[in-house]
């Protein structure tokens, strides 16, 4: 069928009274229908009691289990079992999970529900133990949604299979919907409420029904902000906090509190729904990739007593507390931005976002038609009562013939009826009467039943024509109710500047320390320069390639097969308590490229680079520095050779050349020129047609002074020549050099020993 065209939705006939319509109308209708029930009866909090239909049904599930506050605890799963049963037709987990989120203290600013058992921590919200374990009742809290249920305040509505009714709205004394704030996801929309103050709330619906005209501004002189179940400390500018309640849209950022306690920093309070364990994991990890060189060490304190208590230990007494937390609030979830959107059902069962002031009147709106409905529905019942008390009192005034008539006629309703103009209401209950109620006290009791109910019914008659009466009976109502479950402000809101995160200047501090690369170029670095490199573990088939010897603030180095040069932070570097990072995640060295060493010096320090060729100069380290992850073309190398490791050339009188073939050549430093980059002139003279050919290429060159020692690898032997000893291998630059002692006729490596210490390598490297 094409598009647009019409058909029996069964492929059968037209004609059999079915609906027919096209099939992008059906989607569309079906899709809105659905994104409807999202809206109203899942994600958006209704204004009037500010629950979702799971919440309110869980609360009214347990009223009719009698799980109130006074009574005792209850199997979590007998009230999920309930709700479902009854009126949520929906998973068994997710109802459960609604139900431990209106019980958590750390969630709810004034939890509904009072929990038994796990019911979850800060560190997990979610780490709950399974219903059947959990016990549960309603809390004093909830009392402000369920005193007034059955006073006739709130419409009823059949479940989803019709057999017991159940309310559309719970009659909320009290703002509900900010004060523990919601969240919800629907389609196209969403909604951020957050928690706020109970006695601030009741005070700013007070003033708003003394002045209907207040704007935001004036009722935050009694809402300051919103008020978070922890002691968070609210940094949010009051103009932003203005336009957030003007618009019902904004942001609310919240710090962690924090004391100074014999030199250590101590977190009393985390901001709304952060994890203390997160909190540690976060400052850890930037301890580990030292990011955070003046903290030493961080404990968890936290216990019973004390739910929250997190220690920082700084590196001493000079460390700038205050500057260290700015970047912990800025880097860390000690401090934490919320959304806020005010996005509720409205009393006309469409959702909209609202303003504070907009909000607040909308929720008087239905408090008054709650109250009224209250009044009227007490009012109907004291009508009844009197009705009942009239009849009762003629029966009374006429007891002996009442007694005659109940003990000798066959109809007696019927007979009082007619004998005393009594309505059937007024006979039955006569007739229901006990011998005991006929004493004279009994009449008495009565007559003052119908005076208090009489001048009662004045009382509410005059309240439902008054609004004046009216307005005053909700303000003295929000008052007590304030002062009997309300509490002081947790969140205290003062002014603080941005938090700003360290720089990588900030961060770099004098130390020494020693970089390690591995053959397959995972990089690490440890404290200080006693560490044994080749003794760190490895990942499998890796092992120990190079390492260099500095300081954090030195320039550190990385170069590669083809001649390329590196910058990296070396305070940047990981731990070498793990086993690194791959180079390539901070680099992009050419396709087929490997890193052969790293090298760390002052900027102002001189570096001698070399080709396998035989070729090399000496370069200044800050030439060599480079922000391009793709390196600096320093070192010219031929197609099929290779990059040697660098050695450190400042104060080094000598260069020691070397081959493969067992040929070492020495010569003044100062015959290499210094450029900053190129091919360099010839260290030690290997023919062009036995390198081409892969017979002998040169295996290191190195720069040596008076108090160094030179080391020639070749296999498990090794030779140690002093600066005197290399007397018998002078010559000019750019000859070929003498050949090594016996044994040392395949040569693999040179090393330097001396001060200040030289990149380590590991042979054949």
């Amino acid at each position: 069928m094409s598009a647009g065209t019409t058909g029996p939705p069964d492929g059968g006939a037209p004609g059999n009274g079915a609906e027919v319509m096209p099939l992008w109308a059906y989607t569309e209708k079906a899709y809105l229908d659905y994104s409807m029930y999202v809206i109203n009866d899942r994600a958006l909090p209704h204004i009037g009691d500010g629950l979702k239909p799971v919440q309110r049904r869980i609360v009214y599930a347990m009223s009719e289990l009698g799980l109130s506050a006074a009574a005792k605890f209850a199997k979590s799963a007998r009230t999920v079992g309930d709700v479902l049963g009854k009126f949520h037709p929906h998973g068994d987990s997710a109802c459960y999970e609604a139900m431990v989120l209106m019980a958590q203290p750390f969630s709810f600013r004034y939890p509904l529900i009072e929990g038994q058992g796990n019911w979850g921590a800060p560190d997990d919200p979610k780490s709950f133990a399974a219903m059947r374990y959990t016990e549960s009742r309603l809390s004093r809290f909830a009392e402000l949604l369920l005193s007034e249920v059955d006073q006739g305040t709130v419409d009823f509505a059949p479940n989803f299979d019709g057999t017991i009714d159940e309310p559309e709205l719970l009659p909320a004394r009290v703002p509900l919907v900010l004060l523990n704030g919601s969240t919800g996801i629907a389609v196209g929309m969403a909604t951020d409420v957050l928690p706020h103050n109970l006695r601030e709330v009741a005070s700013a619906c007070i003033r708003l029904l003394d002045e209907p005209r207040a704007s935001a501004r004036d009722l935050m002189d009694h809402v300051r902000g919103p008020d978070f179940p922890t002691e968070a400390i609210i940094v949010t500018p009051p103009e932003e906090l203005l336009e957030t309640y003007e618009t019902g849209r904004g942001s609310v950022r919240a710090r962690a509190r924090h004391v100074v306690e014999n030199g250590e920093i101590v977190i009393t309070a985390l901001p709304y729904q952060v994890s203390p364990a997160r909190v540690l994991e976060q400052v850890a990890e930037q301890m580990q990739a030292r990011k955070l060189p003046m903290l030493v060490d961080l404990r968890d304190e936290s216990d019973h007593e004390t739910p929250t208590r997190l220690v920082l230990v700084p590196r001493s007494n000079r460390v700038d507390v205050e500057r260290l937390m700015s970047h912990l609030f800025a880097s860390t979830d000690l401090e934490r931005s919320y959304r806020v959107n005010f996005n509720v059902i409205g009393l006309d069962q469409k959702p909209k976002v609202l303003g504070l002031v907009e909000m607040l009147s909308e929720w008087l709106e239905f408090r008054r038609e709650t109250v009224r409905r209250r009044l009227t529905f007490r009012l109907e019942r004291i009508d009844d009562r009197l009705h009942l008390l009239d009849g009762l009192l003629i029966a009374y005034r006429n007891l002996d013939e009442v007694i005659r008539i109940i003990r000798e006629e066959d109809e007696p309703r019927a007979r009082l009826i007619e004998r005393f103009g009594l309505t059937s209401a007024q006979a039955v209950a006569i007739l229901d009467l006990r011998l005991r109620q006929l004493a004279r006290l009994e009449e008495t009791r009565l007559q003052e039943e119908r005076a208090s109910l009489g001048a009662e019914r004045e009382d509410l008659t005059r309240t439902l024509g008054s609004r004046a009466r009216m307005k005053t009976l909700i303000k003295r109502e929000l008052t007590e109710d304030a002062e009997t479950y309300g509490d002081d402000r947790r969140s205290e809101l003062v002014g603080a500047a941005p938090a700003r995160a360290f720089t990588a200047e900030d961060l770099i501090s004098n130390e020494p320390v020693t970089v390690i690369l591995s053959e397959k170029g995972w990089v690490r670095s440890a404290k200080g320069h006693g560490l044994d490199p080749e003794s760190l573990s490895y990942r499998s088939g890796d092992a120990f390639g190079a390492a260099a010897r500095g300081r954090t603030s030195d320039t550190l180095l990385f170069f590669d097969s083809t001649g390329r040069a590196y910058s990296v932070a070396a305070h940047e570097l990981p731990s070498s308590r793990g086993q690194g990072e791959p180079l390539t995640g901070r680099l992009n060295p050419p396709e087929g490229a490997r890193f052969v060493a790293p090298f760390l010096a002052t900027a102002d320090a001189t570096v001698l680079l070399a080709s396998d060729a035989g070729y090399g100069f000496i370069a200044r380290v800050g030439d060599m520095a480079t922000k391009n992850r793709a390196g600096k073309a320093a070192l010219n190398v031929p197609e099929t050779g290779t990059a040697l490791a660098p050695s450190a050339a400042s104060g080094r009188s000598r260069i020691a050349a070397a081959t493969d073939q067992g040929r070492l050549l020495v010569f003044p430093a100062a015959d290499v020129p210094v450029l900053t980059r190129g091919k360099g002139n010839k260290l030690i003279d290997i023919p062009a047609r036995i390198y081409r050919a892969g017979e002998e290429r040169m295996v290191g060159a190195v720069a040596i002074a008076e108090t160094d020692h030179l080391i020639v690898r070749a296999g498990a032997r090794h030779l140690r020549l002093r600066f005197r000893d290399l007397a018998a291998y002078l010559g000019e630059r750019g000859r070929r050099g003498r050949k090594l002692p016996r044994g040392f006729q395949r040569v693999e490596s040179l090393e330097v020993q001396g001060r200040p210490e030289p990149p380590v390598t590991s042979a054949g490297k």
